[in-house]
């Protein structure tokens, strides 16, 4: 399997990368980034386990190589990232949801740093509810604690992240 996915990201590699490294300098706006988001584009392609997973490879890729792109701007600019930049302008044009996307991203990242400040129990609570879909009862019984200390946990955890979560 392994010289398949070679050959896979490969051919892929030879017929949208001059497309993605293009798409790639517009939104970093650097040729010398583009060429190696371009490579690690590869990189990345090169390391999926099942390929056949994946309905659409070209935008697969295209994905990954933007997600790179936009994490590179927004190291060099300190971690933030202004959409309004011109920069983005053509991107956001060929793509309305790049905007929705960077938001998400940015809420994910806020929501992991929030959650990682909680105390472990109410942090696994908190996912145990939201990503398992577990009911208070199920939860004090994996915790073996009451179902009011369960409620506690997770009062604490809604507060704490959106305390954290509002905007300033």
């Amino acid at each position: 399997m392994g010289n398949d996915v070679r050959a896979w990201a490969e051919r892929l590699y030879w017929e949208y990368g001059s497309d993605l490294e293009a798409r790639l300098y517009r939104i970093t706006g650097n040729h010398a980034d583009a060429i190696e988001l371009t490579q690690e584009t590869l990189v990345r392609m090169l390391q999926i386990k099942d390929m056949d997973a994946i309905r659409d490879p070209k935008a697969y890729m295209f994905t990954v190589g933007r997600r790179l792109a936009v994490e590179r701007v927004r190291e060099r600019r300190g971690g933030t990232l202004d959409i309004s930049d011109p920069v983005f302008e053509a991107e956001l044009a060929c793509d309305p949801r790049l905007e929705e996307q960077i938001d998400a991203e940015d809420s994910a990242r806020h929501l992991d740093e929030g959650l990682a400040e909680l105390p472990a129990r109410c942090r696994n609570a908190f996912w145990l509810q939201h990503a398992h879909g577990m009911s208070y009862e199920e939860i004090a019984r994996h915790f073996g604690v009451s179902k009011e200390t369960v409620k506690k946990d997770l009062s604490k955890a809604m507060k704490h992240l959106r305390l954290r979560l509002e905007p300033s």
